[in-house]
């Protein structure tokens, strides 16, 4: 459950306190000592009956004999230990604390109920944990820490939230010059969720961004509230989302749900917000970088310099293939720097400066100038710097100091990559943040932060759309029904889905049907239990005659008593799936992609969390593979892009009047025809809880 606004108030005083009580024997120790290293400058107050100091502090017997209620607590104490002082602490007026221990609900049922007494022992006070590392604020000078870390002291710098402490630990120690301002290791977060500390950061002016590491959300809908708010006030959050391998969507019935698992519906959420997701703590990490020292980049256009063919090479291969563009250079620039550069230097981008003018500022600063005065949306120097302990690096100087003084003229966006990530220093890479430069660990690690950056302000740019919907409980373990096909296509019929004119008729009856339609006819059986009719021989196509028709349904007689007949559709340019599921996190979403046999072959579909609009739906419908067939592939007919439209929105009505007892819903196939020639579903399953929500 997410916190309140004083809560969250709580949570802000937690992270910036000005007294501490640590709680506890090694690990309260090592909390005080951090905190004296980094040069916290408040009280610290130790609270442990059978020792006399810690750290150079007189302890204090228990909490009822500090001098006050403290801002902050570090309890380093076993699990049931920890919820007496939590008790204690709470009853003394404290603000907030951090539990260390472990043992609560990762440890299984009897863990989850330890878990509820701590919640329960802490009254109003803010939480971090239990089973955490706690939290670090380096503005502020405040180590609620237990361990070494790698930090130090900044202005300003971007926010670090994350479920693991060993991870935690590990960002502490990068040496990528990103100036990170806070680090948080939530643990199980017991109160609160994500949401809670992205708004604690989001009233920080000295956070640039927040990066998330998530192995699971406790409340999407506080999660989405707070993103629109970083949209807002334009402080862009990066997340890694681990899991992507779960599978706990594959459970249920429909062909929908095993494309819209779980990690699918995270990568919509995120989309929708406009929170980048990145692959690993790599790109992660870079794309922090990016963000803290440029925000989110206006475009996807690419400039790239290097004194290597090698590299210039690399670059153009490799733009593209993380999404972005390297448009030729305009006139005026080619000019400039084919007077900078000589006429020995082809010009282009990337551009291969060569090493003519290695070492020579002048020149190269005019070059670097006319590159990033040329209106890109970025600006990449490819510079790998010689090792310190082995190498001299000094002539590596003049082509940095051209680089910073370009970007100072010119105030373009600007960045050093390095190809490899060890080929930037340390000391290199906080020079040029300082500069106004993002320093780069790694080609591809740039050119992806690079894209997540671009994909950001493209998320910025569209309309906010409507706020997540409250997912509630859940449905699917309640009593259900499915209904049978003829029942479906009826319901969504009449919230205008063009389906064909079929009849249902019993095994007996089946030709009489038929010739009242007319051939060739489709015959399937008609049952509520049959989820996927194909797999057991439940559907003859194409049937032209009535004894064909008679000897199709007598062979189905063992599967229903009764017969679905409909015409024959033929000609359809593209067969797509449109479902909707039903996740207890995020309530319903819809997706679309190839469909008939295509469904299983190929990975070709893309989700949206509902309430969705009718531009995303058509984003969503245009970014298929499938969709080029439906915009005339090599010289065939155009789709009906139209009725493609009108099919999902009819599709989205049904699913918005039922979404109290909506579980699951598939059209598959969706017939597309030529323009002007329409849509029709020709299946069509629905499965609906017994009770509403």
């Amino acid at each position: 459950m997410t916190q309140d606004v004083d809560s969250r108030s709580r949570l802000a005083r937690l992270l910036a306190p000005r007294s501490i009580a640590v709680v506890g024997g090694r690990e309260a120790e090592e909390v005080a000592r951090q905190c004296d290293r980094i040069g916290f400058s408040g009280d610290i107050w130790p609270v442990n009956p059978r020792r006399a100091e810690i750290a150079g502090r007189a302890c204090f017997a228990s909490v009822a004999e500090l001098p006050r209620a403290p801002d902050a607590a570090f309890v380093a104490a076993p699990r049931e230990a920890a919820i007496t002082a939590v008790a204690e602490l709470a009853a003394r007026g404290a603000n907030g604390a951090v539990v260390y221990a472990s043992g609560f609900s990762e440890a299984g049922a009897e863990g989850a109920t330890l878990e509820r007494k701590l919640v329960a022992a802490s009254g109003d006070m803010a939480v971090i944990g239990p089973n955490c590392y706690g939290a670090l604020n380096y503005l502020d000078g405040v180590a609620l820490w237990p361990d070494q870390h790698g930090g130090a002291r900044i202005k300003r710098g971007v926010a670090l939230v994350l479920q693991s402490g060993n991870i935690a630990v590990n960002l502490t120690m990068q040496a990528r010059g990103l100036p990170v301002a806070y680090v948080v290791a939530a643990g199980n977060k017991a109160k609160g969720d994500f949401a809670d500390y992205v708004e604690a950061f989001l009233d920080d002016e000295r956070v640039t961004a927040i990066g998330l590491h998530i192995e699971g959300l406790n409340d999407a809908e506080a999660l989405d509230r707070a993103a629109r708010r970083a949209r807002e006030l334009r402080k862009p959050i990066v997340a890694i989302k681990t899991g992507r391998s779960e599978a706990g969507a594959a459970l249920t019935m429909s062909h929908t749900a095993s494309l819209a698992g779980p990690d699918t519906l995270y990568d919509a959420f995120f989309a929708r917000l406009g929170i980048a997701r990145a692959p690993d703590l790599a790109v992660f990490l870079e794309t922090l970088k990016l963000l803290h020292v440029y925000g989110p980049l206006k475009g996807r256009r690419l400039s790239s310099m290097s004194c290597s063919g090698g590299e210039a090479s690399l670059m153009a291969d490799l733009a593209p293939a993380h999404g972005l563009t390297t448009p030729d250079l305009p006139g005026s620039a080619r000019e400039a720097l084919a007077a900078a550069l000589g006429p020995k230097v082809a010009i282009g981008n990337p551009l291969d400066y060569h090493t003519y003018v290695w070492g020579e500022f002048e020149p190269t600063h005019a070059a670097f100038s006319a590159m990033l005065a040329a209106g890109y949306d970025i600006n990449a120097l490819v510079l790998d710097f010689p090792r310190a302990d082995r190498c001299d690096g000094s002539n590596w100087e003049t082509t940095l100091a051209a680089f910073e003084a370009a970007r100072a003229a010119t105030r373009a966006p600007a960045a050093v990559v390095a190809s490899l990530p060890e080929t930037m220093p340390e000391a290199i890479a906080v020079r040029l943040v300082a500069a106004g430069v993002v320093p780069f660990n790694g080609m591809s690690e740039a050119l992806t932060a690079m894209r997540l950056a671009a994909e950001i302000s493209e998320a910025w740019a569209k309309p906010a759309g409507a706020p997540l919907r409250p997912a509630a409980e859940a449905l699917a373990t309640r009593p259900s029904r499915m209904l049978d096909e003829a029942e479906a296509k009826a319901a969504l019929a009449r919230f205008g889905l063009a389906v064909p004119a079929f009849r249902v008729a019993p095994i007996a009856k089946a030709a009489r049907a038929a010739q009242d339609l007319g051939f060739p006819v489709v015959v399937k059986a008609l049952s509520a239990a049959l989820a996927h009719k194909t797999e057991v021989c439940a559907v003859r196509l194409g049937l032209r005659d009535a004894a064909a028709v008679e000897q199709a349904a007598a062979a189905m007689a063992h599967l229903s008593k009764r017969v679905l007949i409909e015409p024959m559709k033929e000609g359809a340019l593209a067969e797509l799936i449109v479902g909707v599921t039903r996740d207890a996190l995020f309530g319903l979403a819809l997706t679309v992609g190839a469909g008939g046999v295509l469904a299983d072959l190929i990975d070709d579909h893309a989700t949206l969390l509902l309430p969705a609009s009718r531009e995303e739906v058509e984003a969503a419908l245009r970014s298929l593979k499938i969709a080029r067939l439906l915009d005339g592939y090599r010289g065939a007919a155009r789709g009906d892009w139209s009725a493609l439209f009108s099919s999902v929105e009819a599709i989205a009505r049904y699913t918005e009047a039922h979404h109290h007892t909506l579980i699951e819903l598939d059209v598959n196939p969706l017939l597309v025809f030529a323009a002007g020639s329409g849509a029709v579903a020709v299946d069509a399953l629905i499965r609906l809880s017994e009770e509403a929500l």
